[in-house]
């Protein structure tokens, strides 16, 4: 399938990147937990949607454990229905590690996203024949401290380099999805959307991050979320 290909070019292209002080670790999903993220876009990655659904970077909770982007676990697993081998990164952060679909933390973004999205499809195949989400970037950045860096800080003799291989992704993936719009979760996933497409993609909007570290996320985050989606021309009913 064209977009595995994708991802597994991409896997390959961001593999090949150095990342200094502060980051410490990094760990690249799209390669240990290959098996969950390649049956998530094999089960629902089709043309013609009608938004993609773009975050920023995987969480350590989140797609870092189950390959899927925002992918909280017991969504994951007991929703999307996916709970696939995941393989340990090979050099991991000792307090950072990955168990998969064992983990017991939570991811908060993910919980909000795919608990709305459960909660407003009911069925994972209602949502996923209008929509699919994925990460402009498949890495996630360590400081030693387990802190996490958002690619957005990176220095940028290491920004550019990744932003390069991500926009081409990116415009490759637009390319097989051929979707009305492209939604940015957040501003970042916005901004660099209209970097990679330009004016000849679909147009770019944006949507609140469902991220805890957001005040206005906190005071209702799928309320706001709908209301926007509502201003873009998106008909939930």
């Amino acid at each position: 399938m064209e977009l595995t290909r994708i991802t597994r070019k991409l896997s390959r292209a961001v593999g090949g990147l150095s990342f200094g002080p502060p980051v410490s670790h990094v760990y690249n999903p799209l390669d240990y937990a290959r098996a969950p993220s390649e049956t998530y876009l094999k089960r629902f990655g089709r043309s013609g949607i009608e938004a993609l659904w773009l975050g920023m970077n995987p969480g350590p909770f989140g797609m870092a454990q189950t390959g899927v982007p925002f992918g909280e676990v017991a969504l994951v697993r007991d929703w999307i229905g996916i709970h696939d081998k995941v393989r340990r990164p090979k050099r991991e952060h000792p307090k950072r590690p990955i168990s998969g679909f064992e983990c017991q933390r939570s991811e908060v973004s993910g919980a909000r996203l795919w608990g709305w999205a459960r909660d407003r499809f009911v069925t994972p195949e209602a949502f996923f024949a209008r929509f699919l989400v994925w990460n402009y970037c498949p890495l996630v950045f360590m400081e030693e401290s387990g802190r996490n860096v958002t690619p957005d800080k990176l220095p940028a003799a290491e920004r550019e380099p990744l932003f390069e291989v991500c926009d081409e992704a990116l415009r490759s993936f637009v390319a097989q999805l051929e979707p009305t719009l492209v939604i940015g979760v957040g501003v970042f996933a916005q901004t660099r959307a209209r970097a990679a497409l330009g004016d000849s993609g679909p147009p770019v909007k944006v949507i609140l991050h469902p991220s805890p570290a957001s005040p206005l996320a906190n005071r209702g985050w799928a309320v706001q979320a709908e209301k926007q989606l509502a201003a873009m021309g998106i008909d939930l009913k």
